[in-house]
């Protein structure tokens, strides 16, 4: 008799958005779940600790939420301490004795017998022990360990006698009051009031911790290369167009499902018309923002080619974009820093310039957070690590889109782990006792990860999908995906990390939503609509709230004589 797939706990590792919806998933479907974070909260990215003054969600779809629980109505744009509040009361009302806090996972590796053991220390008392798990679900993200340049790491700064703090990004919430008390505000008594904070890094988290500092009167300089693109508006956009399919369908995917996505991309008008719209976007957000025509903050990155792309909304005087055009934070850029100053208050840039340092906030992005719980042995057998790319021979992705690429570096330098769907590493396929959820990089979080989460708790319960046959086909799926990724976005796979780029379904969300409903044999393009109105559907949660009862309806079908 075959051992009923819901035995024994599965383990979650990570109690972020992925690894909340994940849990209730698995325990509405009748699996025992423990999920494991080292935070004191629930929320990850969003959890209380993380959460700092001014952090706003970076979603194009302005929200982010689960069926199971209704967001509060804000009046406005998600603030992070709308998201902290809401993964509190998610993980009180579902997920109440399934969540361990303040433990560390040390060590992830499969058990010789059956399931997995995964090694943690209490972080209060750092005692340690050996936990077994049937199952085993990655939630950890991509945003959760900082990487630090190591030439202007903390290390560098002490050996460089720099006498002010020097933290990441991730840190700015516990040592706010350490940065507020060492640069008072601007115009105090002589010398505090020509103390400054230099940011280094110019994405959503360096503008949004300048901007607190500006408001709190703080003297900021943001110092980098090459800024994120931006989608701004001088008015809110209706639903029918932030809130359907409509700029995932401008965008070029794997697979062009529909006429008319074959008509935007491989035809030569198509083309045209594309890109029209892309370029149109992208200068209306930039006049939106009020920038200056020689404003740095213009040296941005293509919004057409590129992930790193920021949602500003409507222009906002104690924005970050308002706050500079003010005169209120200094931009240095193209810029990058390379060391500190000898004189223990400066920090020494690629051009020559040496600029005042009193803080320095290091926004310099995150590496993998797979690489601490898992040793290269367990990697290696599972397949997570990045690999160099191999040799994929494509002969349908003639897209006219994309056929005027930017500059870009070999792509043999472009690696790449192989993880099929980003949802279950290659390798063990057919084990069906690992997957990951929240490595796929998308603009709508809260609807895919919840999708990923009824994917994943089928391929638990061995129910009925569309799977490779092998190891070796999933293989090569996923390295066909990684060889899309690299000719989609260009260097971006330079940019992430591989514990959320296993798939790059940025404005494409929606077709990948499709391809996993799909795969679990369930009704996809859920928006409805017809041949002229489908692309305009706003994409509700609506449409998922039953997808349990349809899993359960479709098993139920195939179990009768």
């Amino acid at each position: 008799m075959a051992q009923d797939p819901r035995a024994g706990t599965v383990g979650i590792i990570g109690a972020g958005a992925a690894g909340l919806i994940t849990g209730y998933t698995l325990l509405q479907d009748g699996f025992s779940v423990q999920l494991l974070t080292r935070d004191r909260t629930p929320g990850g990215v969003w959890s209380q600790e993380r959460v700092y003054p001014g952090l706003s969600i970076n979603n194009v779809y302005g929200e982010f939420r689960f069926s199971p629980l209704d967001m509060p109505k804000t009046g406005g744009r998600l603030s992070g301490e709308d998201l902290r509040t809401y993964m509190d009361s998610f993980a009180d009302k579902y997920l109440k004795n399934c969540i361990r806090y303040k433990t560390e996972v040390i060590d992830v590796k499969r058990d010789q017998y059956s399931g997995w053991l995964v090694e943690v220390e209490d972080k209060e008392n750092h005692t340690r022990e050996v936990l077994k798990y049937s199952k085993i679900v990655l939630c950890t993200g991509g945003c959760s360990t900082p990487f630090i340049p190591e030439y202007i790491s903390p290390v560098a700064a002490k050996l460089a006698k720099f006498t002010g703090p020097v933290l990441h990004s991730q840190q700015f919430r516990e040592r706010l009051d350490d940065i507020l008390v060492h640069v008072p505000p601007a115009g105090t008594t002589e010398p505090e009031s020509t103390r400054r904070v230099v940011i280094i890094g110019g994405g959503k988290s360096a503008q949004d911790i300048a901007a607190y500092l500006a408001n709190e009167g703080r003297k900021v300089t943001v110092v980098f290369e090459q800024t994120d693109a931006v989608l701004a508006v001088t008015s809110p956009l209706p639903d029918f167009i932030r809130r359907s399919r409509f700029l995932g369908i401008l965008s070029p995917h794997f697979e062009l499902r529909t006429r008319l996505e074959r008509f935007l991309h491989t035809t030569w008008v198509g083309n045209k018309i594309t890109h029209f719209i892309w370029n149109k976007i992208s200068s209306t957000s930039l006049d939106a923002l009020k920038l200056p025509k020689d404003s740095p903050l213009r040296n941005a990155h293509d919004l057409f080619w590129s992930i790193r792309t920021n949602d500003e909304g409507v222009y906002r005087e104690n924005g970050f974009h308002g706050l500079v055009n003010a005169g209120k934070i200094d931009i240095v850029s193209p810029a990058r820093a390379t060391g500190y100053g000898s004189d223990g208050h400066s920090v020494v840039l690629d051009n020559g310039q040496s600029l005042q340092a009193d803080v320095i906030i290091l926004a310099t992005g995150f590496t993998s957070s797979w690489k601490g719980i898992f040793s290269e042995e367990t990697a290696s057998e599972l397949g997570l690590s990045r690999h160099a790319p191999t040799e994929v021979h494509v002969n349908d992705w003639k897209y006219t889109s994309l056929s005027n690429p930017p500059p870009s570096h070999p792509e043999s330098k472009q690696w790449a782990s192989s993880i099929y769907r980003g949802l279950v590493p290659a390798k063990n396929i057919n084990r069906r006792d690992f997957a990951i959820n929240g490595a796929i990089f998308t603009t709508n979080n809260g609807y895919a990860f919840e999708v990923f989460s009824h994917w994943i708790s089928s391929y638990f319960l061995g129910d009925k999908m569309r799977l490779p046959a092998s190891p070796e086909d999933a293989h090569a799926a996923a390295e066909r995906n990684a060889a899309w990724m690299r000719k989609r976005f260009p260097d971006m796979l330079l940019w992430t990390n591989e514990s959320y780029s296993s798939n790059l379904a940025f404005w494409t969300w929606p077709q990948v939503v499709d391809e996993i409903l799909d795969d679990m044999e369930l009704p996809s393009l859920r928006s409805g609509g017809n041949w002229i109105t489908w692309p305009f559907k706003v994409i509700d949660l609506r449409e998922i709230e039953t997808l349990k009862e349809e899993r359960d309806a479709k098993r139920q079908l195939l179990e009768q004589p």
